[in-house]
């Protein structure tokens, strides 16, 4: 497995291939406990064109790859919010989430962030979070109709 950091260059080739591994999985374990609108506008806001957006913002992503194929992407903005994290099925229950998250935390920290992080994730990846340490902030909120859950990792190692 090979996880790097998302070189812009590269970017015009992986957007494509992360848009559609993000939507897949969102599909399976995320917007189906939506409103209809909140899944449509998820699903908008995170296609090829929104993951673009997000790089030209600053979002910093690292891609996961085995044997050439993306297996996984996770995103940090502001070196303090996990913004997205998604494993494909076949490589999950594996460590990949962790070891995207290592990365991506230590590039964070690396880059001048202190530590602390958030997160807004959904119900089926709660626990995922919950193993790296964070914990919830408030209870399940909902915006523009989406479910998510605010959760805090406070300088902590796992």
């Amino acid at each position: 497995m090979d996880i790097r950091p998302l070189d812009l260059a590269d970017a015009p080739n992986l957007v494509p291939a992360m848009a559609a591994l993000l939507r897949s999985l969102a599909l399976e374990f995320i917007v189906h406990e939506s409103t209809p609108l909140g899944a449509s506008t998820f699903l908008a806001e995170n296609d090829e064109m929104g993951i673009r957006g997000y790089l030209a913002r600053g979002h910093v992503y690292h891609v996961a790859f085995d044997d050439g194929q993306l297996a996984g992407f996770i995103s940090i903005r502001d070196n303090s919010h996990v913004f997205h994290l998604f494993v494909g099925t076949p490589w999950q229950r594996q460590g990949l989430a962790r070891r995207l998250w290592h990365a991506a935390r230590a590039a964070a920290i690396a880059r001048g962030g202190d530590g602390n992080f958030t997160v807004n994730t959904s119900n089926h990846a709660v626990p995922t979070y919950e193993r790296f340490g964070f914990v919830r902030v408030a209870p399940t909120q909902c915006l523009k109709g989406l479910y998510f859950n605010p959760m805090r990792l406070c300088c902590a190692e796992d």
